[in-house]
C-alpha cells in the first residue's frame, strides 16, 4: 500500500474507533443522566454531538499538525539535501570542464563515458564522438598491453601514474602523462576517471636540452681527445721514419703500431658514437662496458690535468640495465669532468661499479676541492653552477636522464676533502 493511502487509511480508522466509542459513552451517560434529571437529559442529548465535533476537532488539528510538521521538516531537509548535491554537482562539473589537464571517464570494460573541452583538444575530437568507443582506439598499438595491464590494476582498486603515447586526430602522436582513479559507489569499482596532461613539446625541450647539453660535452672533450690521438700518431710516424731508413721491417714495431691505430680507432669511434644524433632506444646493455668507453674519452682530459682514474668493479656477476647507452655515457662523461675540473693539480678518483641486488650502483670519489651544504642542495637545478662560466644545465641534464632510467643521483661533500656521487639504475630483470 502507498505511504499516502497508509495515512489515510489509519486517520479513517481512528476517527471511526473514536465514533464508535464516543456513541457508546453517550448512550450509556444518557441512560443514567434520564434516570435522574430530564432537564439535564435533554440539555446533553442536545449538545452532545457538538461537544464531539469539537474533540474530534480538536484532535484532528493536534494530528494534522504533527504530521504536517513532519513531512514539511522532512521536506526542507530533502531540499537542502538536493541543493547540497547541486553544488557538489557543480563544483564536479567545474573541475571536469575547466581543468587544464584532460580529463575522462570510462566504464569497468575501458569504454569511454565522458571527456573535457581540453581533452577534445588534445585529440581533436568531440565527446559525442568517443561515446561508447574502447579508450585503446586512441593509444598507439605498440602500448596496448601496458595500458590494458595497468587498467586492470585501477580496476583493482590501485590507482596508476604513467607516461602514454596517443594519436590525435591528424595521426599525429601526443605523449601523455596520465593518473588513472578508480571510480567506487556504494563500495563498488564501478569505472576510471582519467588525468592527461600533454607533455610533448615538453619532451622535445627536453631532448633539445640533452642534446645541446652532449654536443657541448663533445666541444670541450675535443682538445683532450686530439691531444689523445696525437700521442699515438707520433709514436707512428717515429716507426714508420725509422722503417723508411733502416727498409726493414719489425714484427715488434708492427705490432705496436697496430696497436696504436686500434687506439685512435677506439677514441675516434666512442667520438663519433657519442655524437652521432640517434633515437632514444632502451637496450639491455652491460654497465661495466659503458664505463670502459667512458674511460677511453675521459682518460686524455684526465692526463692533461694529471689527474688518474680507477676503475673497481666490486659485483660478483656482470650486471645488466635497461638502458639508451649514449645517454648514460652522457651522464658518466658529465660527472667525471666536474670531478676533474675539482681538482686543482693532480689527484686521484676513483669508480667503483656495485650491486644491491635490484640496483646497479656506480660510485665516483674525487679529493678535489668540495662543497658547501648550500651549494650541495641545489644541485640539478637548471642554470646553477658551481663554477664560473658553467651553464648549469649539465647536472639538470644529468638528473633527468637518470629519471628517465627509473634512477637516482645522490650527492655528498665534504669541503677540502672531495665529493661523492652515487648514480643508482635498476638491474634489468
Amino acid at each position: 500500500m502507498e505511504p499516502s493511502r497508509k495515512i489515510a487509511f489509519r486517520i479513517a480508522i481512528i476517527y471511526l474507533i473514536i465514533g464508535v466509542l464516543w456513541i457508546f459513552a453517550t448512550d450509556y451517560a444518557s441512560l443514567l443522566i434520564a434516570k435522574q434529571d430530564l432537564k439535564l437529559y435533554n440539555f446533553f442529548q442536545h449538545y452532545k454531538g457538538w461537544i464531539f465535533i469539537l474533540a474530534t476537532s480538536a484532535g484532528l488539528y493536534l494530528l494534522v499538525y504533527s504530521r504536517t510538521k513532519r513531512i514539511l521538516h522532512s521536506k526542507e531537509k530533502l531540499e537542502q539535501k538536493e541543493k547540497e548535491l547541486e553544488r557538489s554537482n557543480e563544483h564536479y562539473r567545474s573541475l571536469f570542464h575547466h581543468n587544464p589537464d584532460g580529463v575522462f571517464e570510462a566504464d569497468s570494460q575501458g569504454k569511454l563515458m565522458a571527456l573535457n573541452p581540453e581533452g577534445e583538444l588534445i585529440i581533436g575530437y568531440k565527446e559525442s564522438y568517443i561515446k561508447g568507443r574502447d579508450a585503446l582506439e586512441f593509444v598507439i598499438p605498440s602500448e596496448w598491453e601496458m595500458a590494458s595491464a595497468l587498467f586492470r590494476k585501477v580496476i583493482a582498486g590501485h590507482p596508476q601514474k604513467f607516461e602514454l603515447t596517443v594519436r590525435n586526430r591528424l595521426k599525429q602522436k601526443r605523449i601523455l602523462r596520465c593518473s588513472l582513479l578508480p571510480i567506487v559507489v556504494d563500495g563498488e569499482i564501478q569505472g576510471v576517471f582519467g588525468i592527461g596532461r600533454d607533455i610533448t613539446e615538453f619532451k622535445a625541450n627536453e631532448e633539445l636540452m640533452i642534446t645541446t647539453e652532449k654536443m657541448s660535452i663533445i666541444g670541450e672533450l675535443a682538445a683532450s681527445v686530439a691531444h689523445e690521438i696525437r700521442n699515438p700518431l707520433t709514436s707512428l710516424k717515429g716507426f714508420v721514419q725509422l722503417m723508411s731508413s733502416t727498409r726493414k721491417l719489425d714484427d715488434q714495431h708492427l705490432d705496436i703500431m697496430m696497436s696504436e691505430i686500434d687506439r685512435i680507432n677506439l677514441i675516434s669511434g666512442e667520438m663519433l658514437a657519442l655524437g652521432k644524433r640517434q633515437d632514444v632506444v632502451f637496450r639491455k646493455e652491460d654497465l661495466l662496458s659503458i664505463m670502459s668507453h667512458v674511460m677511453v674519452l675521459i682518460e686524455g682530459e684526465a692526463n692533461m690535468k694529471n689527474v688518474m682514474i680507477q676503475l673497481e668493479d666490486e659485483s660478483m656477476d656482470m650486471m645488466h640495465i635497461y638502458c639508451d647507452q649514449n645517454q648514460l655515457k652522457q651522464v658518466f662523461l658529465n660527472l667525471l669532468k666536474n670531478a676533474i675540473e675539482a681538482i686543482d693539480d693532480s689527484g686521484l678518483i676513483k669508480i667503483k661499479l656495485s650491486s644491491n641486488g635490484a640496483a646497479a650502483m656506480v660510485r665516483i670519489e674525487d679529493d678535489g676541492a668540495g662543497m658547501e651544504e648550500e651549494r650541495l642542495a641545489k644541485l640539478g637545478e637548471p642554470f646553477y653552477s658551481t663554477k664560473e662560466k658553467g651553464t648549469g644545465l649539465g647536472l639538470a641534464v644529468c638528473f633527468s636522464i637518470v629519471k628517465r632510467h627509473k634512477g637516482s643521483i645522490r650527492f655528498a661533500s665534504t669541503v677540502g676533502k672531495g665529493t661523492t656521487v652515487e648514480v643508482e639504475v635498476p638491474l634489468a630483470k
